[in-house]
């Protein structure tokens, strides 16, 4: 009897980052994509969050490998800290594994992981599983989609994608090779990319930005000219270089990434940069700025990322002022808005011109629209079909994009982290959940809870408020105190007023309990946070952190 498949979402269903599903058969495992999201302004102090690889590490004996179908940090940011709990095989391209290869080499895990090379067609097998791995185009190079063979038929991942008839590397979306798995032995489940699924037509072909960088640095021919870009972006980067070597100018990249991206991607062939046309940062000094083409990262605002050190004045190469145009050919991903306006405000202070993909289409998306979307239902003929990669309502657009081409509502499933799903002779059911819980990274691994982000919120919006009672509990007198110590809770002159409030009525408070025998530290640490909390909130509205400190003697 044909064995069942089960997929396991633990990442990437209903937010834009930390992707990550595990595919099960016959007792074994192979993990799609290891990825992480960047924290937002609601969880303060977090690094990163991760996906629930708790659940991967409880079954680190089954496992059989990773594939990383590109090398963007939401597909494979979060294998270091899955690595650090076990060795694994990695399959990818060459230039997603070289991209591995650094962040395992940053974090010490060199020899935690087989890195495996694949190459276009490739049909590999990993464990049970019969992988083969098509070309697909996306905004960083080399990524893979993913079919997998399996008892239950063709399980095809379309990692992220889009339909470009003029890709930068010649190297399009195979969708003949979809059509034909389609016809022969047939789609049985298809997981698609879901990003764009609620915007109308096509995404442009990135081959129409170059002509727009072009024309901008011609534009601005007297003008040194900053271009902030992701760091993976390398057809891009690639676009910008020729747009310099059009206008003859000289192509510097600030920011260690986009150095390191560059030097890879140069290595392995797949970005054309002439060493003449290439300088390192040391040497703007001996470059007429007019001749200058700064490629750097920071193009979403991250604080420590190049472009931000300029806006801010603190950049170690370069000082900007009027003389100097940015331009950012990104979009702000979902969260960033506020950190990015901050940046082109500051750029916009020390005197640069700042152009943006609101004033000049200096960016398109790396994920299929509607209309690219429907091309690859149309080619797929999936059976079964479930939307993942992006936010819930990215999601459900895509069920509905799908149930327009005909597809019965039954073959369609929206699910979310922590889902299962089962693929068997009867068809594709829900067999509950397993979590899908959120991972947060601050320094190292593990180290937070909801418990501490909630007492980050409070602390960031209210301050703190610490009481210290000194008592002898065999006695039940009271010592010393209450003192008060607080932050971030109100301004002078007021304080004192405040303070001196809260120390009546928390000792009135601790002295009723010592009387009625109240001996017990615990007890009066509740009595001390209850007091001292009323008559916080009562005078000023406000609900800072209560700290209460009981001491014996």
């Amino acid at each position: 009897m044909p064995e069942p498949v089960i997929i396991t979402f633990l990442g990437g269903l209903g937010e834009i980052g930390r992707n990550c599903a595990a595919i099960e058969t016959k007792g074994r495992v192979v993990v799609l994509d290891c990825g992480q999201m960047f924290a937002g302004d609601d969880l303060p102090g977090v690094d990163a969050v991760l996906p629930d690889l708790d659940w991967l590490i409880h079954n680190a004996d089954r496992v059989e490998a990773v594939i990383a179908t590109h090398a963007h940090e939401d597909h494979i940011g979060a294998l270091p800290y899955l690595l650090r709990h076990m060795s694994l095989p990695v399959y990818g391209s060459v230039f997603t594994l070289g991209m591995i290869e650094h962040k395992l080499r940053e974090a010490g895990l060199n020899g935690r992981a087989v890195l495996h090379p694949i190459s276009d067609g490739d049909r590999r097998k990993i464990g049970p599983f019969d992988c083969e791995f098509l070309p697909v185009t996306h905004s960083i190079p080399s990524g893979n989609i993913t079919a997998f063979h399996t008892d239950q038929g063709v399980i095809l991942h379309s990692s992220d994608f889009k339909l470009d008839l003029t890709p930068i590397d010649g190297r399009r979306t195979d969708l003949s090779r979809i059509g034909a798995l389609a016809h022969d032995p047939g789609i049985r489940l298809m997981l698609a990319d879901s990003t764009n699924a609620d915007s109308p037509g096509a995404s442009r072909s990135e081959k129409e930005i170059g002509g727009v960088l072009t024309a901008l640095l011609r534009a601005n021919d007297q003008r040194r000219v900053i271009v902030a870009s992701f760091a993976s972006h390398i057809h891009r980067l690639q676009q910008v270089a020729d747009a310099a070597l059009m206008t003859d100018r000289i192509v510097v990249p600030v920011g260690l990434s986009m150095r390191r991206n560059i030097k890879l991607a140069r290595k392995v062939g797949i970005l054309r940069i002439p060493d003449h046309a290439l300088r390192d940062v040391e040497e703007v000094g001996d470059i007429d700025p007019r001749r200058l083409c700064i490629v750097c990262t920071g193009s979403q605002g991250e604080p420590r990322a190049a472009l931000t050190q300029m806006a801010r004045g603190e950049s170690r190469w370069l000082k900007l002022g009027d003389n100097d145009t940015v331009v950012f050919s990104s979009h702000p991903i979902p969260g960033n808005e506020t950190a990015v306006a901050a940046v082109r405000n500051g750029l916009a202070r020390l005197g640069a011109r700042v152009v943006h993909s609101g004033i000049v289409d200096v960016h398109t998306s790396g994920h299929g629209k509607q209309q690219e979307l429907g091309t690859l239902h149309s080619v797929a003929v999936p059976e079964f079909f479930v939307p993942v990669h992006g936010e819930y309502a990215h999601l459900v657009a895509h069920r509905d994009l799908a149930l327009e081409m005909g597809m019965d509502r039954d073959h369609v499933v929206v699910a979310e982290d922590g889902d299962q799903l089962e693929l068997s002779d009867t068809g594709l059911e829900h067999l509950g959940s397993v979590g899908g819980d959120h991972l947060y990274v601050d320094g190292t691994v593990g180290d937070l809870g909801n418990e501490v982000l909630g007492d980050r919120r409070v602390l960031g919006a209210d301050g703190f408020v610490a009481v210290i009672v000194h008592v002898d509990t065999e006695r039940c007198e009271l010592l010393a105190g209450p003192d008060v110590v607080s932050r971030g809770w109100v301004e002078h002159p007021a304080l004192g007023a405040h303070e001196t409030a809260v120390v009546d009525t928390v000792e009135a408070a601790v002295m009723k309990a010592l009387d009625d025998r109240v001996a017990d530290l615990a007890r009066l640490s509740q009595i001390v946070r209850r007091s001292a909390g009323g008559i916080v909130a009562e005078r000023t509205r406000r609900r800072p952190m209560i700290v209460p400190i009981v001491r014996e003697g």
